[in-house]
């Protein structure tokens, strides 16, 4: 077994700089967020989730907000889902309610919330990363916020206006035409998004994860992505021309912005390669299982790809769809996936040594798949599960010049999913019901494992303007709802500084807790004290795994003496080597194997 937790790094360039020097400043804070931002995601049409259990892409709200999955399973999202995810961070970064997506002339824009200094007591500023705009006063001294910049935008977005005022940051850096997106302040969206558990990968034995840095995996003719398909320069899938991502070097002091290149940022997928052995070590996996039947799960932090049936630009959506999960093996007969934990199941024969499921699980990030013979049936079948799933190529580590330093770090986490989609959540109801003030949902581990964390997070309608004397609770239990503790506590929307004239009339609210012993069950309650409505709650348990299996890391890149493969075994949950690459070196992919 095999469990890695995804840590994130920023990239350095004008961090070195001397204005970067006043650690801890507020404004240095954001600013640094807002060039990782930047250089690690792009602007472009991600593939949609069945969020409400209405089809893909359906439904009254069609952003992905959750923070995580749209960082390391797309990269890429138009303006309003992208700052509506950007909210957590600024959760985090700065406090309660210090973050905001705000509605400007065919845009949404962002703002986060600065006291002290040349801020005194608070003010909004900008901090628009999807048209990669800050402003800065005439004089330079301080960010300025939308309700200041609308009064004076074509002056202030323009490029060549006492440009030393910007510190080294080109305004609408990505493309000078953006600047009248900046002539409206129209509507506050408050707690517009959310964070959910962070991303965790856990292989099993027999289980292989190779990412690939650029489409069209091994053979460099198969396309399997979630998003547009903009068919740029002859490759499916979603691109974007300007960007700073792939280039970060070029964002700070940059006179020009950037350039029209096609395929500047793309997708990058992961493939899982699972082969159960069916005389023990597929337990691991294992759900469900009795003498008719055994059901395994899988969860990725990732998005299930699709290699579309047809050359439309949302073909992902319509029926025959490939390669996302494609079973491999002897005909076994009659197989099931539950994209809902149970609660509703697809079947197909399989009656040749190929069944591909891919429509039944493309745009989620989880599934079980059921295989109607008992193990012992099995255990000859050859049966190989590939997934293939579409993740963020900005935050893969990738291999330098002149010798790479590789850290491995392994931990005993993963994690099961009641959310965000409405029917995974409606699996695990216990009381209430959804669109009303009060839900409560249960949730076990898979297989009795302790639980380390629990994760709950719901979609509000909180009504426009948001009410900040209404106070949201989240609660949790082990011992069936006879006793609660605090999960969120009194949790407010809180409106400060400046104001459009109109507002979002929904929010979210979201955190963790750490818990310890061995608990396997857990219940969380949602409520509130102003009758506000749930739309669409959900939960996750973080729970403890094994000891990490040996696992093989393989890298394999190109340099300017080759092309290369390097694999290194690590033993146990932590350690450091160094790959042999040399000049001008491209990664191709990294792959994970758990060694039995």
């Amino acid at each position: 077994m095999l469990n890695v937790r995804a840590t994130l790094c920023h990239a350095g360039g004008a961090l070195r700089t001397g204005y970067w020097q006043a650690r801890g400043h507020r404004r240095s804070k954001v600013l640094a967020s807002w060039l990782w931002r930047n250089t690690h995601y792009w602007h472009g049409e991600e593939g949609g989730h069945d969020l409400w259990g209405q089809g893909l892409a359906k439904g009254p709200d069609n952003k992905l907000r959750e923070y995580w999955t749209g960082l390391f399973a797309h990269g890429f999202a138009l303006c309003g889902t992208t700052h509506a995810q950007w909210v957590a961070e600024m959760e985090q970064l700065l406090g309660h309610c210090r973050g905001r997506s705000v509605g400007t002339s065919g845009h949404n824009s962002f703002e986060v919330f600065i006291t002290g200094g040349e801020y005194g007591s608070g003010r909004w500023v900008l901090l628009d990363h999807d048209l990669s705009t800050v402003i800065f006063t005439p004089d330079g001294k301080r960010l300025m916020g939308l309700a200041e910049i609308v009064q004076n935008w074509r002056q202030l977005t323009d490029r060549k206006y006492k440009p030393e005022r910007q510190r080294g940051w080109l305004p609408c850096g990505l493309y000078a035409g953006d600047a009248s997106s900046f002539s409206r302040y129209a509507v506050a969206e408050y707690l517009s998004g959310y964070a959910g558990p962070p991303p965790m990968i856990r292989l099993r034995r027999g289980e292989i994860l190779r990412r690939y840095f650029e489409p069209g995996l091994e053979d460099g003719k198969t396309f399997v992505f979630w998003g547009r398909n903009y068919n740029t320069t002859g490759i499916p899938g979603p691109e974007r021309s300007r960007t700073w991502v792939n280039q970060p070097e070029k964002m700070y002091r940059s006179r020009t912005g950037t350039p029209h290149i096609d395929g500047q940022a793309r997708y990058a997928n992961a493939v899982y390669i699972y082969r159960p052995e069916f005389r023990g070590d597929y337990r691991e996996a294992v759900v469900s299982e009795d003498d008719t039947q055994v059901t395994l799960e899988f969860t990725t932090p990732f998005v299930i790809a699709a290699t579309p049936g047809n050359d439309k630009p949302w073909g992902i959506y319509d029926s025959g769809a490939r390669n996302g999960l494609v079973i491999r093996g002897k005909p076994v007969g009659k197989v099931s996936v539950s994209v809902d934990h149970g609660r509703s199941w697809m079947t197909a024969i399989m009656t040749t040594d190929t069944l591909d499921l891919t429509d039944a699980v493309k745009g989620h990030r989880q599934y079980w798949l059921r295989l109607h013979r008992s193990a012992r049936e099995l255990i000859d079948s050859g049966i190989v599960i590939t997934t293939v799933c579409q993740c963020n190529v900005a935050v893969l580590p990738r291999l330098k010049d002149g010798g790479t330093q590789v850290t491995y770090e392994a931990g005993r986490r993963a994690q099961v999913n009641a959310g965000p989609n409405l029917a995974l959540t409606e699996a695990h109801l216990v009381a209430g019901k959804i669109n009303s003030p009060t839900v409560t949902l249960k949730m076990t581990t898979p297989r009795g494992e302790p639980i380390r964390q629990v994760y709950a997070a719901a979609h509000i309608h909180s009504s426009a303007p948001p009410d900040p004397k209404v106070v949201y609770q989240i609660d949790f239990s082990h011992d069936d709802g006879r006793t609660w503790e605090p999960l969120v506590k009194d949790w407010r929307i809180l409106c400060q500084g400046d104001e459009p004239p109109d507002f979002w009339s929904q929010s979210f609210c979201w955190g963790h807790t750490n818990l310890t012993g061995h608990l396997r069950s857990l219940q969380v309650r949602f409520r509130n004290s102003g009758g506000k409505i749930y739309l669409r709650p959900e939960m996750h348990l973080v729970y403890e795994t094994p000891p990490p299996d040996p696992v093989r890391v393989t890298f394999a890149w190109s340099d300017d003496k080759g092309t290369h493969t390097h694999g290194y075994v690590v033993k146990g949950t932590k350690d450091t080597w160094t790959v042999p690459t040399s000049r001008n070196v491209r990664t191709h992919w990294v792959e994970f194997e758990p060694l039995r």
